[in-house]
């Protein structure tokens, strides 16, 4: 073949191959992704119109709106269209300050989605109420009740001067408003933007990025029956973006409504007496002396003992969820985690962890009775000190002889000091044997401590059971540094020794721990909510229950509704003798002179049984509690309370408790916030209009 003919066969293969080539692209593209391509042809002439579904509303037990919707007018700034002008939007948020009042900084740090670096070079962070969406949807800056018409006169200049704030729309949209105000703030919870990252996962599939959800309370936990389903109007446009028509249109299915088991009245007695309780608290000295008594913080828990739904769930200090409602400032925020402001967005009730002091007693009492050790009958010292441990008595005070059911009634510590060195020495000590018994741990741990409750609510903390594996694993976690502080020159001679006793051997389980355990001291931590599950289980014969706070699910447009039923978790391990007599010696200590809490509930026209308890934390004031149950008969409620830095459970939580009694049945001349303190048994309904017809 001639040198003509060899190119003109490459040409030919070039020629061949191009054309192939071409080919399959076309095979590709019209049969391969023709449905494809389809779809986003058709998405070229559509556009959607998110109509966005009415979220559903939460009620109390009785009907009551706690939380509701309410028209706003919400000013909001498209970042995108913003970052197009000259000086990236500097002069429009300029003249956005001067009609929504909030500094052009602010208005930045606002609409800066998280992540990103702000003006001064840092990335910014959720403390600093940077926009947690999407960076393309709008961010809402600032909203006005349209009932305050100089404020929506105000506002409106945004739209009627356009061309002054390119980026910037003020338009009416729904949002979530409290009709009781700042009641049950950390039950109920708040709103913020969805992110971009929870927009691609499953559970929030066909939520727009402009969205808020539920970012605490029951607006977290009951978000997906809450939201609803948005509807699309999918319009018909040219070539040019003008609307010719409607394609389809799919209406909003609003959310359903969520009935609690929080009784509004209720709640709000537990809050108005837990603030009363600490604003008193601090009037009185502190019966160690060093001042007057803190009172920084405290709870209040109301429980239906044989059912496990939350009547009311209080905790100071509080917040407002309307600093939520269209964007909260950086400044507001930072106040809402602050220590100095005692952290008002940490719900004590279910987040808070405190030594439970003698509360625990019951359980020590019910594991030393299971064990064999003792009968509630039986007659043991009860000293000034504790002679292996030499620990004190409360107030070093030898009270003689008790009988166990006498030393619950009346308090002692050395009584029980005893009962749990010797369940230790029987465990071998500080050799223990092989499976140490432990029965005050284990006894501990049945009644659910160390672990959730499970309650209807985000972020519950787990509270501490120091078991002997927890002591282990908490060694080896600071062992280097205990080593370290043995030889630490700038430590004196005393703290060198305690590191080098725990950098050898910090892992053992020691009798004065053991004692410790025993009273609710030491390590050990309980939650407010989880020590009412503790004595609603004593109170209703030994069935641990599920605490709940979301009673019924009611479908829009009056659907049947969609009970949350009450969940038992087990039984504890304790014969229904001992729980009557736990019950009977609680009863004595709230009724019978010489009980820690006889004083306090003389009186009061309601059988309650109940004990106290006064916990010590190194470096602060002792913790105040009292947990009971009422009526002693047939205990219908659970009335936990905590105050921190409170004082003696006798001084602080004990009276509290007894308001708390007083204001929901209606004693000492008190309106009854809930009469024969138990729940409607029917539920609200949701009618066809969408208003609610309250349970007779």
């Amino acid at each position: 073949m001639d040198r003509s003919g060899s190119r003109l066969f490459v040409l030919r293969v070039l020629v061949v191959a191009v054309l192939a080539t071409l080919l399959g692209r076309l095979w590709f593209l019209q049969v391969h992704d023709g449905e494809a391509y389809a779809v986003a042809a058709d998405s070229n002439r559509t556009r959607p119109v998110v109509t966005t579904a009415p979220r559903g509303e939460v009620l109390d037990a009785s009907g009551r709106p706690l939380i509701s919707n309410r028209t706003a007018m919400v000013v909001a700034v498209n970042r995108s269209l913003l970052r197009r002008e000259p000086d990236g939007g500097d002069a429009v948020l300029a003249r956005l300050s001067a009609v929504v009042g909030l500094p052009p900084d602010e208005l930045r740090r606002r609409t800066t989605p998280c992540g990103e670096r702000l003006p001064d070079g840092r990335v910014a962070g959720s403390a600093d109420g940077c926009w947690a969406g999407s960076p393309y949807q709008p961010v809402p800056v600032a909203q006005y009740d349209t009932r305050d018409a100089a404020a929506t006169r105000s506002v409106l200049a945004i739209e009627e001067n356009r061309e002054d704030f390119p980026g910037v729309t003020a338009d009416l949209q729904a949002v979530r408003d409290y009709p009781r105000g700042t009641l049950a703030a950390h039950v109920l919870g708040y709103l913020q933007p969805i992110s971009e990252e929870e927009v691609a996962r499953p559970e929030y599939a066909g939520v727009q990025g402009s969205a808020l959800i539920g970012r605490a309370g029951v607006e977290q936990v009951y978000e997906p029956q809450l939201r609803g389903v948005d509807g699309v109007e999918q319009l018909l446009v040219d070539k040019d973006g003008t609307v010719t028509g409607t394609a389809s249109t799919t209406p909003p299915t609003p959310g359903s409504t969520l009935v609690l088991s929080i009784d509004a009245e209720v709640q709000a007695v537990a809050e108005r007496e837990l603030q009363a309780a600490v604003e008193a608290a601090r009037q009185r000295p502190y019966y160690r002396g060093g001042g007057n008594v803190v009172a920084d913080s405290g709870s209040v828990v109301v429980m239906e003992a044989k059912t496990g739904r939350v009547v009311a769930l209080a905790s100071y200090p509080s917040y407002d969820p309307t600093l939520f409602t269209g964007g909260i400032s950086t400044e507001e925020y930072r106040a809402l985690l602050d220590e100095a402001n005692g952290q008002p967005l940490l719900f004590r009730a279910t987040q808070g962890a405190y030594a439970p002091a003698s509360t625990f007693k019951v359980i020590s009492s019910a594991a030393a009775v299971m064990a064999g050790q003792v009968g509630f009958d039986d007659v043991t010292p009860c000293p000034g000190v504790f002679g292996p441990t030499r620990q004190s008595n409360f107030g070093d005070a030898d009270l003689g002889a008790l009988t166990l059911r006498t030393a619950l009634v009346r308090s002692c510590d050395t009584n029980f000091y005893k009962l749990a060195y010797d369940a230790w020495l029987a465990d071998g000590g500080l050799r223990p044997v092989a499976e140490p018994k432990d029965p005050m741990i284990s006894m501990a741990l049945a009644f659910g401590l160390d672990a959730r409750t499970g309650v209807d609510l985000p972020s519950e903390g787990t509270g501490l059971v120091p078991t002997r594996q927890w002591r282990q694993e908490y060694w080896e976690s600071l062992k280097d540094d205990f080593c370290a502080g043995a030889a630490n020159p700038a430590f004196d001679a005393e703290r060198r020794a305690r590191n080098q006793d725990s950098c050898v051997d910090g892992f053992r389980f020691r009798g004065g721990q053991a004692t410790n355990f025993a009273i609710g001291q030491g390590e050990t931590l309980v939650t407010p909510l989880q020590l009412a599950s503790v004595y609603a289980t004593i109170a209703n014969g030994g069935t641990i229950m599920t605490p709940r706070v979301g009673r019924a699910l009611l479908p829009p447009g009056g659907g049947p509704a969609v009970e949350v039923a009450p969940q038992p978790k087990g039984t504890v391990p304790v014969s229904p003798e001992v729980l009557a007599a736990l019950r009977d010696a609680l009863h004595g200590a709230a009724n019978e002179p010489g009980g820690t809490s006889y004083a306090t509930f003389l009186g009061s026209g309601l059988d309650v049984a109940g004990k106290t308890g006064t916990g010590e934390v190194n470096g602060k004031q002792d913790t105040s509690w009292f947990a009971s149950f009422a009526p002693y008969d047939d205990p219908e409620l659970v009335v936990v309370g905590v105050v921190s830095q409170g004082g003696t459970g006798a001084s602080t939580a004990a009276p509290m408790v007894r308001e708390v009694y007083e204001g929901i049945y209606g004693l000492d001349g008190k309106p009854a916030a809930l009469p024969g303190g138990r729940l409607p048994a029917a539920l609200p309904v949701v009618r066809p209009d969408g208003t609610v017809a309250l349970p007779p």
